[in-house]
């Protein structure tokens, strides 16, 4: 029950994190007003890492700052081994 709870949040916050990177994107090439980078880095970290990297790689943004990567390759571990670990209840 709590793993199709987990598992629903953690694609939830994927796509919004996927279409956060995708505005921030558009809005740098526009020279617009910018999503804080705290923003992005949160929405990955507490369960949109998938989204957000993949959005990363996708449309090739923060991919030169190390900590981008850094925080989510770190949400998608912790992610997995917790749902894993649900799943395992």
């Amino acid at each position: 029950m709590w793993s199709i709870i987990f598992g629903v949040w953690l694609a939830a916050l994927s796509v919004i994190a996927f279409f956060l990177y995708a505005s921030d994107k558009r809005r740098a090439k526009r020279q617009q007003r910018r999503i804080p980078e705290r923003t992005l880095l949160g929405i990955s970290f507490f369960g949109g890492a998938i989204g957000a990297y993949v959005a990363m790689l996708h449309f090739r943004h923060k991919t030169r700052h190390w900590y981008f990567h850094a925080v989510n390759l770190l949400g998608i571990a912790w992610q997995a081994c917790l749902l894993i670990w649900l799943l395992l209840l």
